[in-house]
């Protein structure tokens, strides 16, 4: 008996991946030894199923209509033996698709991604080469007052001081009262440097007015942060930024504010009219009281970041429907988008709402979420979301890629499994989401890429555990080489790659608040610099390497291989461009190296049969 079907391949799903409402999609199966072969099929909470019509050589089809409303369907097959014993062909045993799996038991399904026809995500996306910055570590341009900090707060003496960590509270919180100096004229003064990395887009983490050093905890939504600088010194960045055609990304804390904000004001710092000081605050229904003032929703049980009700119109008013909101403010200061924290636990028809007003003011603005698992079904509080069928995000930060370019690398996935995963994304997420994913392999939240590489043990230990670390030079020099191979694979690969400030000059460091150190400036990796700037050009001066064909393949458990190509004169999304192709080969146990091609013979690196210890 032999029960076949493959979701990638065009002769059983076509078309293969994510398809576009109203359309129609071709299912097949190879069923020999199985009779009466029935498909089926669940759509918005209903179960349907069809007999699958026989054709000749064993093949069974089906031709499904495609639901006219965006969603998720999935499907997988049962089909009877000689015996009479019911089998099942459903998906992977990993998930990821591709070939599926026999069973005798209900399955897990395949997934079709249904989208509407006009999802469109700004094509500057497709193209651009994004750094990630926070502002207080990234560079002081003309100096520090005291006088701009927030009571109890301090500049360190030093630039290149390690971050401080002080647990202030029984849950672990790290106070994040210390700074260092950085602003927004700092940034602008090194506009050069950034844009000789090939850096297109500027996400910055919260520059609003807040208390902590990072920012999530808001204070005041319309002032930039008197530490950072003022909103002309924004205006001018942004001015100064789309000169060179760089964008700038803002952060979006939405889900909550800080307790010391001037809405909810716990500690009298803004005069008393916030929800906590007073019951008949303009502020009052924003956040949720189990019993006034000093019980209330706060997020992940943190007191000094209170929840908010999102749903509330006079909240939803002032971030999004006013005429001078949040949301709008900022766009026409300049901003060319924004990123949402914590976008899993945003109401849906909020982030819809964001959407439609954002590209009413900036049809070319991005919207991105902060959503670490799989975009396209993630559970959040009960309910399936999928972030990509054109109502809701352009974008997510793809950390679901992080942890296997990481994992490969690392050698604790192989070269098959990285690409499989690769190849589920590209399977599950429209074209218009995958080409502009922000693909990220450090961050804020997660412990530097070069020191998750070094092999230098746990870099995400218990906050209280954690401290500054020093590599040994064989540690760094094992965690640069494979940094610089991750970085040329996320320049090979559909979407933005996005550089964590510093990782490209040899900054390192456990989590946070040691993933939040200061740029090395006077210390710089150049050779590592070199390398993240080869990488980052390679891909700006070729349109095959930003918008062109993929194909992803693995030699040996070693080895991976990406190919970008633009054939017929036409990239994948119909524009015109010259025909191009380019191939990297990452072998995470020597070299990485583009390939040339002699004739049809592709030369790749040598495999090696282990992965360096």
């Amino acid at each position: 008996m032999i029960f076949f079907h493959d979701s990638r391949s065009e002769q059983y799903r076509s078309p293969s991946g994510a398809v576009p409402c109203a359309g129609k999609v071709r299912l097949r199966v190879y069923a020999q030894g199985l009779s009466a072969v029935t498909l089926r099929i669940w759509w918005n909470g209903a179960e349907y199923r069809w007999y699958m019509r026989r054709l000749e050589n064993e093949l069974y089809e089906y031709e499904m209509q495609i639901p006219e409303e965006p969603g998720l369907l999935w499907y997988f097959f049962m089909g009877t033996d000689e015996r009479g014993q019911l089998w099942y062909l459903g998906n992977a045993s990993d998930g990821l698709g591709g070939e599926g799996t026999l069973s005798r038991q209900e399955p897990s399904s395949f997934q079709i991604t249904v989208y509407d026809p006009a999802y469109h995500t700004p094509a500057w996306m497709r193209e651009a080469v994004m750094m990630q910055i926070m502002v207080d570590r990234f560079n002081n341009a003309g100096g520090t007052d005291v006088k701009n900090l927030p009571a109890g707060s301090y500049y360190h003496a030093h630039w290149d001081d390690d971050p401080a960590l002080v647990i202030n509270d029984k849950r672990g919180n790290n106070s994040a009262n210390d700074f260092f100096g950085g602003n927004l004229k700092g940034i602008e003064e090194k506009l050069d440097y950034i844009c000789g990395l090939g850096v297109t887009a500027l996400y910055l983490n919260p520059i609003f007015k807040a208390h902590s050093n990072h920012k999530y905890d808001t204070g005041d939504y319309m002032q930039i942060d008197p530490s950072f600088g003022t909103e002309e010194d924004f205006r001018s960045l942004c001015a100064a930024c789309r000169k060179r055609g760089v964008r700038v990304v803002l952060d979006g804390v939405f889900s909550h504010t800080g307790a010391d904000s001037l809405y909810f004001d716990r500690y009298g710092t803004y005069g008393g009219k916030g929800a906590y000081c007073d019951p008949e605050s303009p502020y009052r229904s924003w956040y949720s009281f189990q019993s006034w003032p000093e019980v209330y929703e706060s997020w992940w049980g943190f007191n000094t970041l209170p929840n908010v009700d999102e749903e509330d119109p006079t909240y939803k008013k002032f971030i999004i429907d006013g005429e001078d909101s949040v949301l709008v403010h900022w766009l026409r200061a300049g901003a060319g988008g924004w990123r949402l924290d914590v976008a899993d636990e945003l109401p849906m028809d909020f982030i819809r709402a964001l959407r439609r007003r954002e590209k009413q003011v900036d049809p070319e603005a991005a919207l991105i979420g902060e959503v670490w698992e799989d975009p396209t079904n993630k559970v959040a509080y009960g309910e399936l979301r999928c972030y990509c069928t054109g109502d809701t995000l352009d974008a997510t930060m793809n950390y679901p890629l992080r942890e296997a370019v990481l994992g490969f690398m690392q050698g604790q996935i192989t070269a098959h499994g990285f690409v499989r995963r690769v190849e589920s994304m590209r399977e599950n997420q429209p074209r218009e989401f995958f080409y502009a994913q922000m693909n990220l392999i450090s961050s804020h939240d997660r412990p530097r890429a070069l020191a998750v590489l070094a092999d230098a043990g746990n870099m995400e230990p218990e906050r209280k555990y954690r401290y500054p670390i020093e590599l040994t030079p064989e540690q760094y020099a094992l965690g640069s080489r494979r940094l610089a191979a991750a970085w040329n694979l996320l320049c090979a690969l559909p979407g933005m790659p996005c550089i964590y400030y510093g990782d490209e000059a040899g900054l390192y460091g456990m989590s946070d608040p040691y993933c939040r150190g200061t740029y090395p400036w006077g210390r710089e990796d150049e050779a590592l610099i070199e390398a993240f700037r080869e990488a980052a050009l390679r891909r700006r001066n070729s349109q095959a390497l930003k918008t062109g064909g993929m194909k992803i393949w693995a030699a040996g458990e070693d080895v991976v291989l990406v190919e970008r190509s633009i054939r017929g004169g036409r990239d994948v999304f119909g524009k015109k461009a010259k025909n191009e192709r380019r191939v990297l080969a990452v072998n995470r146990a020597a070299e990485s190296r583009w390939v040339e091609f002699g004739g049809e013979t592709l030369e790749v690196p040598a495999q090696s049969a282990r992965v360096l210890e």
